[in-house]
């Protein structure tokens, strides 16, 4: 019965360090892809110059090389800081500022119509 719950045990907490993982990948993409826009405007300008000196070496496969350094780049970037967060112990239940991720927001105001102030103390 302990082996069996030890067994256990260390498959629910692999499938929370994997879950973590792609929760952490999925979250650095999607905020280096939105707001990171300017960072990305500047790597696609950078890109385009290394493509064109390193075009007078490698007439072929010039804009491919640079291309896939730089899109190789931003995913071990990604994958990088996943599983620094992750092995870390650190998870997305826990960071404040994720709680759009997990459905769980925080209005910062309440909605009042306009018409509310007319009807909201009628008595019928």
């Amino acid at each position: 019965m302990q082996l069996k719950s030890q067994q256990g045990m260390k498959s629910i907490y692999s499938v929370t360090v994997v879950k973590s993982f792609l929760v952490w990948s999925f979250t650095f993409l999607v905020c280096l892809s939105v707001i990171g826009f300017p960072f990305i405007v500047l790597m696609t300008l950078i890109g385009a110059f290394l493509a064109m000196i390193l075009h007078t070496l490698l007439p072929m496969s010039s804009v491919l090389i640079v291309t896939s350094i730089l899109i190789g780049l931003h995913l071990v970037t990604v994958f990088m800081g996943a599983g620094f967060l992750t092995f870390k112990g650190i998870h997305p239940e826990e960071v404040r500022w994720l709680s759009w991720l997990h459905g769980k927001g925080e209005p910062n105001h309440n909605s009042v119509y306009a018409f509310c102030p007319l009807t909201c103390n009628l008595v019928q």
